[in-house]
């Protein structure tokens, strides 16, 4: 393997559709797809136009939930990266890293070389990308507990890197958060001594403040909000309640009962221009708050962190089904310590969790009708258990049936055990990272006069997410693989190098290698 290339400096790439500028990068792209009409084929090709600012301003990130597993993790992780921390255990020395991050720790192929061998690169060598120990972190929390005590209470990290880390947080103390025992475990009670008081327009008003005293007091010029608290229970959607983005509004200012937290959460990130993401499963965006976001034009993403279990799910299922065996039964089962497990405790609670576990096969499903009837569709059963003796090491076992040639069985039975926030706080921050590079992608026709920005909901991020958000009547994909090179091939368009096709005809057709050598 000793063949295969890596830049270790930004790319420039070398082409007419392509053109740098000290602020921008634009690249001209042929978007290919076929559009079907009975069993007739149409190539379809569409010329665009990506325009990119290199600039990359001074961001900040404000966590909802802050003092949880994730959101000290996060925070820790990140500063001990900053400061080159490096601690002792019983297996030895230890230094701080970004393993689980794709835009920190993964390459893509971005060519070939003179020996036709291919040669990768880091995405934020490919193009600029937010180095996340420039973040500002701040944030909200329902526990007034600052963020080096409730990084000890978490127990995730290592004693001596808690430690060291302990004098740098001591001084953080999140915000008072908003706080509503009906959409969370009556558990959580205990911790809830940093609330926002009043009604919910007045918390509204609190929030927007929040975010507009970070930025100015930080010299911040953008902010992302991210939801990494409790699991909600799902809100009801009812007309004139939550159903258009003036109704929702006129129901906070009414303090109706049904607005949950992480729904004002949104609403203040968009109306004050923040990309909001949503990393549990609660339905927060209710059709109120798409229509807000479409019409302020704010990037959203949501929802809820795809990390160990869930991952697995959508690799297996998508090998099993695409190899030509009917997957007939998923069993999952769960059991962690932490806080979120003591918070899924709660039926209601659980319920938001089950949903966004239990859709992530549809679309491989779906697609496979050779299989699969109209409405077939594997058994699928997920069940959370709280055991606080394990804490933050989540298990997970899973059993995958399948029918296969001639009327046989195949089964698979998997035991997955995972720290569950040191896979959480490294997606946390490429959801961070990935989504202020959205805001600086601007796209259009060729033949169209303005350049406009994405859509508001960020389905290309659905890599990260268990449940992902997509704009209405757009296919909701959950194949691993797919979702990750839509990212990288996303990445490709901005500098103009075709989409990845892994087909190496330079390789297979001899007057073709003769010519790329």
């Amino acid at each position: 393997m000793s063949g295969i290339g890596f830049v270790g400096e930004p790319i420039i790439v070398d082409s007419g559709n392509v053109e740098y500028s000290k602020d921008e990068i634009i690249s001209r792209y042929e978007y290919r797809e076929a559009r079907v009409v009975g069993n007739r084929v149409t190539p379809l090709n569409e010329n665009l136009i990506f325009k990119t600012q290199r600039h990359v301003p001074k961001t900040g990130v404000l966590l909802v939930g802050w003092g949880g597993n994730n959101g000290t993790t996060l925070t820790a992780g990140i500063l001990a990266n900053k400061l080159k921390t490096t601690w002792m255990t019983k297996e030895g020395e230890h230094h701080s890293n970004f393993l689980g991050s794709i835009c920190r720790s993964v390459t893509m192929r971005v060519g070939i070389d003179h020996n036709l061998q291919p040669v990768y690169a880091p995405l934020f060598n490919v193009i600029p990308i937010l180095d996340p120990v420039d973040l500002e972190i701040w944030g909200w929390d329902i526990s007034s507990m600052n963020i080096a005590d409730a990084m000890n209470r978490a127990k995730v990290l290592d004693y001596d890197l808690q430690r060291k880390l302990y004098p740098e947080l001591k001084d953080m103390v999140p915000w008072p958060s908003v706080y509503s025992e009906d959409f969370i475990a009556a558990n959580q009670c205990d911790r809830a001594d940093n609330i926002i008081r009043g009604n919910k327009q007045e918390q509204l008003d609190t929030l927007r403040q929040n975010i507009r005293d970070f930025k100015q007091q930080r010299g911040i010029e953008k902010v992302i909000v991210l939801w990494t608290a409790n699991t909600e229970r799902y809100a009801e959607i009812r007309a004139g309640l939550n159903d258009t983005a003036d109704n929702l509004l006129g129901s906070i200012e009414a303090n109706e009962a049904e607005i949950a937290p992480s729904t004002l959460f949104a609403v203040a990130s968009i109306l004050e221009g923040c990309t909001y993401i949503n990393g549990s499963p609660q339905n927060t965006f209710i059709p109120g708050v798409i229509e807000l976001a479409e019409r302020h034009q704010i990037l959203i993403a949501g929802d809820d962190f795809k990390t160990g279990q869930t991952k697995i799910k959508t690799v297996l299922s998508d090998f099993l089904i695409n190899s030509g065996l009917k997957l007939c039964s998923i069993v999952s089962y769960n059991h962690l310590g932490n806080n979120d497990g003591k918070n899924l405790s709660a039926p209601k609670t659980f319920r938001s969790k089950e949903i966004s576990k239990s859709g992530v096969i549809d679309d491989v499903i779906c697609a496979n009708r050779l299989i699969y009837g109209e409405n077939e569709h594997p058994d699928h059963c997920v069940v959370i258990k709280y055991v606080p003796y394990v804490g933050d090491s989540k298990r997970a076992m899973d059993e995958y049936t399948s029918e296969i040639f001639m009327g046989g069985r195949n089964t698979i039975v998997l035991h997955n055990t995972c720290e569950d926030s040191l896979l959480a706080a490294p997606i946390i921050m490429d959801l961070i990272l990935l989504a202020e590079l959205c805001t600086r992608i601007q796209i259009k026709r060729v033949e169209d006069e303005e350049f406009s920005r994405m859509h508001p909901i960020l389905s290309i991020l659905s890599f990260l997410l268990k449940s992902p958000q997509v704009p209405e009547g757009s296919p909701v994909v959950h194949s691993l693989f797919n979702q990750r090179y839509s990212i990288t091939n996303f990445i490709r368009a901005l500098v103009g190098l075709p989409p990845e096709t892994f087909m190496l005809l330079e390789h297979k057709i001899p007057s073709l290698q003769n010519h790329a050598s």
